[in-house]
């Protein structure tokens, strides 16, 4: 049987930093490039889909700290620059393939303008993705819920998550499996892709919770900020990054409106 080959004398191949070097070997010339960290980084492989989830813009509602859950409230001017912000960050960043978005105007306004600015991609919406009913909380100011209704507010608040809220509002349960559903199946149509996902705060931070293990703290989640998702074939789900607004840094409307927080509407 033939011994494999041991040599030791042949000359090694060489990785030049930012640029490619022809290295002469006996009569061969090979050409080596070297390939940028960062451009590994916006690769997407076929075990994964990867879902950038971006909350809508500002409100009026949310400027005033007025509950909306499934009620339809339009972008203010300062929601539709963030959402103008938002929209060149990710232009520049990443390929994306399609856009998709909650059926409520502040959501489906936000994802509209991410797609122009990206190119004029589609926009899909789904209504899985909406904001949690928050029953007979909607379009009160919150500082005034326990005074108004405090039965509901006593829902709203509660850590018991088969809690549904009156007047028709859903509990954290079904809210849960609303919005997880939804972005699973948004995952298994896009194996190696990139989409964006425009939704709520209530949504995000339900997300957020099954991405992150060990029950790890949430936080806050402001107007148009970015949250990564990789979700794989077995079904495990991984958080990237979250609470990325460093594209509002540059601009007058970084957010303050309330929402987002642990009992946002």
């Amino acid at each position: 049987m033939a011994e494999a080959d041991s040599r030791s004398d042949l000359p090694p191949i060489l990785l030049a930093p930012l640029s490619s070097v022809s290295l002469q070997s006996y009569t061969s010339s090979i050409r080596v490039l070297y390939i940028k960290p960062s451009m590994l980084e916006n690769c997407v492989t076929s075990d994964y889909a990867e879902i950038i989830v971006v909350r809508h813009g500002e409100t009026a509602w949310n400027a005033e700290h007025r509950i909306q859950g499934h009620l339809d409230v339009e972008l203010n001017d300062a929601g539709r620059q963030q959402a103008a912000a938002v929209g060149n960050r990710l232009s520049k960043d990443t390929k994306i393939s399609l856009v998709y978005s909650s059926d409520l105007s502040r959501a489906y306004e936000t994802a509209q303008i991410i797609a122009a600015r990206c190119g004029g991609l589609k926009v899909e919406t789904d209504p899985d993705l909406r904001e949690r009913h928050l029953g007979d909380l909607q379009g009160l100011v919150h500082r005034e819920l326990a005074k108004v209704k405090p039965q509901a507010h006593q829902a709203f608040v509660s850590r018991e998550t088969f809690q549904e809220i009156p007047g028709g509002g859903e509990s954290l349960d079904q809210l849960h499996q609303r919005c997880t559903s939804s972005l699973q199946r948004i995952g298994s149509k896009h194996k190696g892709e990139r989409v964006v996902t425009v939704t709520h705060g209530g949504v995000i931070r339900t997300l957020l919770k099954k991405g992150y293990p060990n029950g790890k703290s949430v936080g806050k989640v402001g107007n148009t900020s970015i949250h990564i998702f990789h979700l794989y074939d077995d079904g495990k789900w991984t958080v990237k990054s979250s609470g990325d607004v460093s594209h509002l840094n540059q601009t007058d409307y970084l957010e303050s409106a309330f929402g987002g927080d642990e009992n946002s509407g």
